[in-house]
């Protein structure tokens, strides 16, 4: 393999690069494929990190279904939590107790809850199902590209000649953590830059690289990385965003103590500091509790898990702060992700085995702070095969965060994924309110009206693209079922599920061409 083409498919190849906050970055290139998918042939200031939790989380012991507390603790009687210790997010769902810092972001209105997220046909290999759902593929194929790259790929033809450029002078994805996220692998390179491991930040901006043993390997060693650290054509890029801000937030751990929020810090720094980059990829490691997910003697509040949902919620929290010190909260949006969530029942070994669905977390100051569907529906006498069941494809959430954060066309994202999902509200809307002045839709009710699980939206179409969304008394949107389609000429009936809202009065709003209308429909208990 000749020495371009080695560097240019090569996904890890870190050893010894610049460093940045103690991580070693290694650069691979402007990515077409992740630019297009950040909408960059446009010019757009968001950004969407990634958090991937290694490992397989419990999901079950991280959003507790308080209503269904009696069936899960007859499963697992030896590590569930005390009911009275569970954090309220809703009437009928907690979160656990070490996130505390995760519950007030939610209060705040900077987090939401996708419950029972997952796809059909689950995998229960760790590398099989971190493929899946990082390339964004059903479980019975096998798709080498991330669920960005296939879409960028004819975006930017001719990559990585020409890049980067003046117009597109950083990079556009950064991976920080020991593996390179597939999330941002394109058809024929790796799209991003990798951030490894810990060392010193001051080696970025002074351009040294790690010491090697003083040896003929040693050497050899450093040759090497000074020639990768010649290589990398974002390090001048890096370290003039890096020297144009500094962390704010003293909600930080110390260095070391929280291997997330060591990360997030470096990407508060570099969205301050003005780098475009449009996609972080962090991880945190250790989700796999086969045994000794809570202690064998002491409280269940505590133990191995606990210490892994307080980093990450804590992390999250300093990182929320500190883009908000920086002025730029309402520019990152972020979600977290496991490859996997557990088995209903625990083990005797005061752990979980590998199972289905489970929730996972959208975070930032436009996150629509809502539990998005019920809770899961749990057995009452669990066996150990039992897993909680899909409610939200995964890649539903995927596709919602691309059309409402980044703008990507419906056409577009049925075929970075196959096949079009439905919506998941996940990122706040502006509210689909009536037109100053606009001419009502024809014929417009509710039906039944209040309703229990399901009311009927019914109007007139004269053929254009319709718009259908209910919104909360607070204003956040907590379904859309219909987005932007035509529904074709004549009467219309659509369905709105409200089985899973909570007792009270939304607003319906339909909109169609320059005509809208507003109607309160009420949730009965």
């Amino acid at each position: 393999m000749k020495r371009r083409a080695f560097l240019q498919t090569s996904a890890a190849a870190t050893t010894g690069v610049a460093l940045l906050s103690g991580f070693p970055i290694g650069a691979y290139g402007y990515s077409p494929e992740l630019a297009a998918l950040t909408n960059a042939a446009t010019v757009t200031d968001k950004v969407l990190v990634i958090v991937q939790l290694q490992g397989g989380n419990d999901g079950l012991n991280m959003i507790i279904p308080v209503d269904q507390y009696a069936a899960l603790a007859a499963a697992r009687p030896n590590i569930m939590l005390p009911q009275n210790q569970v954090l309220p997010l809703t009437t009928a769902t907690g979160m656990h107790p070490a996130m505390a810092t995760a519950q007030q972001l939610f209060q705040n209105g900077q987090l939401g809850v996708v419950q029972s997220v997952g796809y059909p046909n689950p995998n229960f290999s760790h590398f099989r199902a971190t493929d899946i759902w990082t390339s964004g593929s059903s479980s019975d194929v096998v798709w080498t590209t991330g669920w960005g790259g296939r879409y960028l790929d004819g975006e930017f033809l001719g990559y990585p000649t020409g890049y980067p450029s003046a117009a597109n002078p950083d990079p556009l994805a950064v991976s920080i953590g020991s593996v390179v996220s597939n999330c941002v692998q394109g058809p024929m390179v790796n799209m991003g830059m990798a951030i490894a491991s810990t060392s010193s930040f001051y080696q970025l901006l002074s351009g040294g690289v790690d010491a090697a043993p003083a040896t003929q390997a040693g050497h050899e060693l450093t040759f090497i990385r000074q020639v990768v650290s010649q290589t990398q054509v974002y390090t001048t890029a890096i370290q003039a965003a890096a020297g144009k801000a500094k962390n704010l937030s003293p909600l930080y751990p110390t260095a070391g103590q929280n291997a997330l929020a060591d990360q997030l810090k470096i990407v508060a720094q570099l969205v301050a500091g003005g780098l475009q980059t449009r996609i972080y990829v962090c991880q945190l490691g250790g989700f796999d509790l086969h045994s000794n997910q809570v202690p064998t003697t002491g409280s269940t509040t505590t133990g191995a898990h606990a210490t892994l949902l307080g980093k990450l919620a804590d992390g999250i929290n300093a990182f929320q702060d500190d883009l908000r010190r920086l002025g730029v909260q309402d520019r990152v949006i972020g979600l977290t992700f496991s490859e996997f969530g557990r088995r209903i029942k625990a083990n005797s070994g005061y752990g979980t085995d590998h199972g289905a669905a489970a929730p996972l977390l959208v975070f930032g100051a436009q996150a629509n702070p809502l539990v998005h569907g019920p809770n899961p529906t749990l057995p009452a006498n669990a066996g150990v095969n039992d897993n909680v069941a899909m409610q939200v494809d995964f890649r539903s959430v995927y596709t919602s965060i691309l059309k409402d954060w980044f703008q990507v066309p419906q056409a577009t994202l049925n075929q970075l994924f196959g096949q079009a999902f439905p919506y998941v509200p996940v990122i706040k809307q502006a509210p689909l309110a009536t037109l100053p002045g606009a001419a009502p839709v024809a014929g417009f009710r509710l039906y039944p009206n209040p309703a229990r699980t399901l009311a009927t939206a019914l109007f007139e179409s004269q053929g254009e693209a319709v718009y259908v969304s209910l919104f909360d008394g607070l204003g956040r949107e907590v379904s859309r079922p219909v987005e932007g389609r035509p529904l074709g000429l004549g009467t219309q009936r659509v369905p709105l599920a409200v089985g899973s809202l909570a007792p009270g009065a939304y607003h319906c709003v339909v909109r169609e061409g320059s005509r809208s209308s507003s109607l309160v429909l009420v949730v009965a208990e």
